[in-house]
């Protein structure tokens, strides 16, 4: 890459800087942006374990035939079980917005870096007109 960039002059190297480094940086960055907020929000792991019980609280059945006993824990653990389902819903939710903004703060990043030169032109012109 030194030997191409001696071999450039500057404004060339600019161009290869300001279009093609700086955005796969940005673009890397942004990537792993999105991946740490899935893996902070733990979504995948969340989704798969939808409807598990909250922090694991199961009741165990007992031995002998208790008609009342076995409701009694049945509905625990459906409760726990939709208990489980609310709060996952709700962590599934606030990460998923978490990176609809991570999203859309890093696609206006990368355009404002990539349409950045044609503002400064434009400042350069409008600041030389109204100067002149």
């Amino acid at each position: 890459m030194e030997k191409i960039a001696l071999k450039q002059n500057i404004f060339f190297q600019w161009i290869s800087w300001q279009f093609f480094d700086v955005p796969r940086s940005i673009l890397k960055v942004w990537r792993n942006f999105l991946l740490f907020n899935l893996n902070f929000f733990s979504v995948p792991l969340l989704l798969k374990s939808f409807f598990s019980p909250w922090k694991k609280y199961k009741w165990l059945y007992p031995r002998g035939f208790d008609i009342g006993k076995y409701f009694e824990i049945l509905i625990s653990n459906v409760i726990s079980r939709i208990l489980g389902a609310i709060m996952r819903s709700f962590l599934i939710a606030i990460g998923l917005l978490i990176e609809l903004l991570y999203f859309v703060f890093g696609a206006l990043i990368f355009f404002g870096w990539l349409v950045l030169p044609a503002f400064f032109i434009i400042g350069l012109y409008y600041g030389f007109t109204n100067l002149f």
